[in-house]
């Protein structure tokens, strides 16, 4: 066990649970990840492991049929997961949100329908905002909903883009543009509702009115599917508006994003901490001047950057998803934890990078896979500059002046 990224307090059953998720990962996820990444194959031997562990559930209550673990247990894990693949945590993340906005925000019917199948895997959860010419302007959402002149039916059209599990997933979350018939409400924000949308896993038509075109070709982050949504007159009814109400979305869709990006720093802890093991490795191996490269003072001062760095961002991760588990407002820790784990990935990465040289270039080298992972961090889940805008905000209501 690492000296680096502990955390303090925790039972005797998270640790037990941290260490078998940890050996999953040292046994069935880092041999195969680099090949598999290269082929951009969906890993769905390692799928079919964490189902029989119970990750798909981990964060549903007992009485679905889950683990009933705290967001801290679940970002530990995510934390190990990416550790061995950040893909395959991307696998799990997009499942967590939608059962969390069902848990903290869905009618008793939709729990009920959804929960105990999404604890087993059966039911492989997404989650939908963004659209072509989106980017983080949710304000901006084109997709739209229109109901019947009398009954409970909606007609959906609309595109939407950069679905995480878009093709594995058969239950998706999307945020559309409502139009009830009614004077339109001065929020923006007011006027957008969640649909929970089922189809048929894979690509093509995956329900009357739904396509899913095919995967997005991506830099890094292969292995998991990254898709368009695009309706054409597709039809459904009241009983599929997350929480039964029309005009909550983005509100649900906030909470979702919140947990979501403690997800993300625990991401990027655990893809730092790989970075930074196969730096430190190297490191000890590779002999330039007659001594290992480790003993020059400029690779060593590169170690100990990385790990100050890694360890930072652990801290802030678990503070951030402690305080959600204490039922506390964390928007600002979630953001800062997002940010800062972001970005001293990246930095961690290109170090280790850097200590391989030439070898790092080479796809031979698991680093040259991290190099290409560590971007999408950056940007998912809110970019750097929406996390800062996040963290000012907040930042200014605690500080604001008085009298």
């Amino acid at each position: 066990m690492s000296r680096l990224q502990t955390t303090e307090g925790l039972t005797d059953d998270q640790q037990e649970l941290l260490s078998l998720v940890r050996q999953f990962v040292d046994e069935q996820i880092i041999p195969v990840a680099t090949e598999l990444e290269h082929r951009d194959e969906y890993p769905q031997a390692i799928v079919d492991g964490m189902k029989e562990m119970g990750i798909f559930g981990l964060m549903i209550p007992e009485e679905y049929g889950g683990l009933g673990e705290s967001l801290l247990t679940y970002a530990l894990c995510v934390e190990e997961i990416a550790r061995g693949w950040m893909s395959v945590s991307g696998i799990i993340n997009t499942h967590f949100i939608v059962a969390y906005m069902l848990l903290q925000h869905g009618t008793p019917e939709q729990k009920e329908r959804y929960l105990p199948r999404m604890a087993t895997g059966e039911v492989r959860g997404a989650f939908s905002m963004s659209e072509p010419a989106l980017g983080s302007d949710v304000a901006a959402i084109k997709t739209k909903a229109v109901r019947d002149a009398d009954g409970d039916g909606w007609t959906i059209n609309g595109q939407k883009m950069w679905l995480t599990n878009g093709g594995s997933s058969n239950l998706v979350a999307v945020l559309v543009r409502t139009d009830t018939g009614a004077a339109p409400d001065p929020s923006v924000y007011r006027n957008m509702t969640t649909f929970l949308v089922e189809k048929e896993s894979g690509f093509g038509e995956t329900a009357p009115g739904l396509t899913v075109p095919g995967k997005i070709d991506k830099m890094g982050y292969k292995g998991v599917d990254t898709t368009e949504l695009v309706f054409e007159d597709y039809r459904t009814t009241d009983a599929q508006i997350l929480g039964g109400v029309p005009g909550k979305g983005f509100y649900q869709m906030m909470d979702g994003v919140e947990v979501g990006r403690v997800n993300v720093a625990a991401r990027a802890c655990g893809l730092s901490m790989r970075a930074f093991e196969l730096g430190i490795r190297y490191s000890q191996q590779r002999e330039t001047f007659g001594k290992k490269i480790a003993e020059h003072q400029g690779i060593l001062f590169r170690l100990a950057d990385m790990a100050v760095r890694l360890e930072a961002s652990h801290q802030m991760m678990v503070k951030a998803a402690r305080l959600k588990d204490a039922g506390k407002r964390n928007d600002l820790e979630a953001g800062m934890a997002k940010y800062l784990a972001a970005e001293n990935c990246a930095n961690v990465v290109e170090q280790s990078f850097r200590i391989h040289g030439g070898y790092g270039y080479s796809k031979e080298y698991e680093i040259e896979r991290l190099y290409r992972e560590a971007p999408m961090l950056l940007i998912g889940e809110g970019t750097a500059e929406i996390q800062k805008m996040i963290i000012g905000r907040r930042l200014l209501e605690d500080y604001k002046l008085k009298g």
